[in-house]
């Protein structure tokens, strides 16, 4: 008899579990309506012009765009490549599509790749990087491919939609922007650096010229050096030189990073996060691991 009453016992509490789950689902899945943000309009949906009708449903659905009233739609295509970033192939094939919802002043940037196993080179920190050298700071971006792509065409998509809005963005500033992009994605795959340290690398040094203001060349070199040297970095001359290149055309456009140094420390933060989220793992799942079997050991030891 006493056997019975555990194995009942047993039942209660895990049939208990599964309902509690079940109600806590169910509120959480309650659609709130959507509202429209009177000052910024309506978000901005990009798809890529190269996707089929099939692909932008796809495309929808990963972008949570439930009701196309509430979104603006627009195409981007190797017409609005060429326009934006001089020396593109207007043939491109465009396939990273992307929502943008505008947020107050001081909100900051939030980027979220809903398809990160197709966003194969470009991380949710490399985006927010580029848009915050080309002018972009506060705003909601959502990232998403239904096939296999780099990334690099969803920045295109995302200047469009600012223009759509009626924002104007500066031409060299989102050039620049498109140039650390591909810097950032080739020493990721070329220096083979981990990509959160490729970040982390371009952050600290936005933040370091937000702080020192160089004057000359030598002094945003000297910048890039005390920063590869602090995170224990080496690259080839090469890619040193093209790291300079790089801020030293941020130090000619006087692009302000002091501006956006909140964002620039969020950053900073997410990536230090990140990498110790990467490190912790293994003592992660040990303790999982040891959570599992102390349950299970409770519960046999109920039928002893």
């Amino acid at each position: 008899m006493k056997h019975w009453l555990k194995v009942l016992l047993v039942l209660t509490l895990v049939l208990s579990g599964l309902t509690l789950s079940n109600v806590v689902q169910a509120a959480g899945g309650e659609d709130e309506e959507e509202s429209i943000n009177e000052k910024f309009g309506l978000p901005i949906v990009v798809y890529g012009g190269t996707l089929n009708e099939d692909q932008k449903q796809e495309v929808r659905e990963y972008l949570n765009v439930k009701n196309p009233e509430m979104v603006e739609e627009i195409t981007v295509t190797g017409e609005d490549l060429v326009t934006y970033i001089e020396g593109e192939d207007r043939n491109a094939r465009m396939f990273s599509s992307a929502k943008i919802t505008r947020k107050e002043k001081g909100e900051g940037l939030v980027i979220n790749r809903a398809t990160p196993e197709n966003i194969t080179q470009v991380t949710d920190d490399m985006y927010a990087n580029a848009l915050l050298t080309a002018g972009i700071e506060d705003a909601e971006v959502i990232v998403a491919s239904p096939v296999k792509v780099s990334g690099h065409s969803a920045l295109v998509g995302i200047y469009k939609a600012y223009e759509v809005s009626g924002e104007t963005l500066n031409k060299d500033r989102m050039e620049v922007a498109n140039e650390e992009l591909s810097i950032a994605t080739k020493l990721a795959e070329e220096e083979g650096m981990d990509s959160e340290k490729v970040s982390e690398l371009l952050t600290e040094i936005k933040k370091q010229i937000a702080e020192q203001n160089p004057a000359t060349r030598e002094d945003v070199e000297q910048i890039v050096e005390e920063q590869l040297a602090k995170l224990n970095i080496e690259l080839s001359e090469e890619d040193r030189q093209l790291l300079i290149d790089l801020f030293e055309k941020m130090r000619e456009l006087n692009i302000n990073f002091d501006n956006v140094k909140n964002q620039l420390e969020q950053i900073s933060t997410d990536i230090k996060n990140k990498i110790d989220e990467v490190v912790g793992n293994e003592g992660f799942w040990q303790g999982v691991q040891d959570f599992f079997r102390n349950l299970f050991q409770s519960i046999a030891d109920l039928f002893k």
